[in-house]
């Protein structure tokens, strides 16, 4: 009984110790712990006070960058939108056409009708494509453009009825390459997968162009318009007319728009002339004059005896630079009055001054075509500085340096203005003749 007793106790004891253990821990240990937890829970709410002050600090400079959290959606539906609205305007378009034209090119000059005047573009960009085409709507009629070596008589599918065709008839043996392509547009008419044809021709400098005149519809042949470069005598504004010679394409030479600096920015000079000197011409009775009293010193001025036919990148650039930076670009008479520099000139808002003088050969005569030459771009308005002798040009350049920058600012506006115009201008009366001629006239 005794040992019973005795073991209770001890059991007794031994709870009591362990009981006392936990009672220290809890309060030695237990205590402690409390502190680590609220240092931990303060510790958590620094860092999250530091996070918010740096996502306020992030905040603030994503604002001041005006930045979007929805700009990525906002970006999606506007794109949408666009993308809408252009499948609206393409319906809208399509439920307007009622004509279909295809222009052939085949001659450079093309090029100038389609990117500059008509301001459309080509698929592939790269000017060395066998392929390129493009598309553009004018009015009520929707031309489609194809060019390159791969656009072959016999080779290229036919799928519109009336075609605009754009021949070389400079020289022989481009005359005898547009007259395949004649040969093959009459078969196709005979065979009724064509009804109308008109032709753009980069005509002759001469105006040698007898070679065609079989082909025309008043003559018993099938093209119904001819659209010609230079003041041919033949030009009617029925079914002759005038065409621009335009800027040289074949030397890509490129659309230029307009900018700030092109129309603010002061010139470092006067005039310029970058061309070939051909011995005996005017071109050599204009470099004699520039030599005199310093004057060549005023321009940029760079000749060459012989006509160099390639351009390479670095002689495009220098050409564009000196249209740039000179106030008046020199245009003397080369085989004709009318040359690529006065277009070229215009794009860049260096005001031409023409030699206004008519060439040898066939282009009529001031005497039956009072306003020859160059007649389409004086009917026009061309804002252009004409003088009959280069013995003009010292007065011109003496008057030159009394014109504040304000007024040649406002010269270049006019002349680039003009030059839009004139270009727009052609476009419509291009497709109001085309459509006149092709489809109005000829509904039965």
């Amino acid at each position: 009984m005794r040992l019973t007793r005795t073991r209770l106790c001890s059991l007794l004891v031994a709870l009591y110790c362990l009981f006392s253990i936990y009672a220290a821990y809890h309060v030695f240990f237990g205590r402690r712990r409390r502190p680590l937890g609220t240092t931990s829970r303060n510790s958590r709410k620094a860092a999250a006070a530091q996070a918010k002050e740096r996502r306020g600090r992030e905040q603030s400079a994503l604002e001041s960058e005006e930045w979007n959290p929805w700009e990525g959606d906002e970006k999606n539906e506007q794109r949408h939108r666009v993308k809408t609205n252009l499948q609206i305007l393409n319906k809208s378009t399509k439920e307007k056409i009622e004509h279909r034209v295809q222009i052939w090119g085949k001659a450079a000059i093309g090029l100038y009708l389609w990117e500059h005047i008509f301001e459309g573009t080509l698929d592939p960009a790269d000017v060395t494509a066998q392929w390129r085409e493009g598309q553009s709507v004018v009015g009520r009629t929707h031309y489609s453009f194809i060019t390159g070596p791969a656009v072959v008589p016999g080779y290229f599918s036919i799928d519109v009825d009336n075609v605009v065709l754009v021949l070389n008839g400079r020289e022989k043996a481009k005359i005898f390459h547009a007259t395949q392509w004649l040969i093959y547009a009459q078969n196709l008419m005979k065979t009724q997968k064509l009804q109308h044809l008109a032709v753009v021709l980069l005509g002759n400098e001469h105006c040698e162009n007898d070679w065609i005149m079989q082909f025309l519809k008043r003559n018993g042949g099938f093209v119904d318009l001819l659209f010609i470069t230079y003041d041919s005598p033949w030009i009617n504004g029925a079914d002759i007319l005038q065409w621009p010679l335009g800027v040289a394409t074949y030397r890509q030479f490129p659309v230029v728009e307009a900018s700030w600096t092109m129309l603010h920015d002061e010139r470092p000079y006067i005039c310029n002339f970058l061309g070939t000197a051909y011995e005996n011409s005017s071109r050599q009775a204009l470099m004699n004059i520039l030599k005199q009293d310093g004057n060549d010193k005023l321009c940029w001025v760079s000749a060459r005896e012989q006509w160099q036919p390639q351009e390479t990148n670095e002689s495009l650039k220098n050409y564009q630079d000196a249209l740039l930076h000179s106030d008046l670009t020199l245009c003397p008479v080369g085989v004709n009055t009318e040359c690529y520099r006065i277009y070229e000139a215009c794009s860049f808002g260096s005001i031409p001054v023409v030699e206004d003088v008519m060439t040898a050969g066939h282009c009529g005569n001031t005497t039956s075509q009072h306003s020859a030459p160059l007649q389409l771009l004086k009917a026009m308005g061309a804002p252009f500085i004409f003088i009959k002798n280069w013995k003009e040009l010292p007065a011109i350049l003496e008057k030159e340096k009394t014109i504040s920058l304000q007024e040649k600012i406002q010269r270049r506006k006019v002349l680039l203005h003009w030059y839009q115009h004139f270009k727009t201008e052609l476009k419509w009366k291009f497709t109001k003749i085309l459509e006149s001629s092709f489809f109005i006239n000829n509904k039965v």
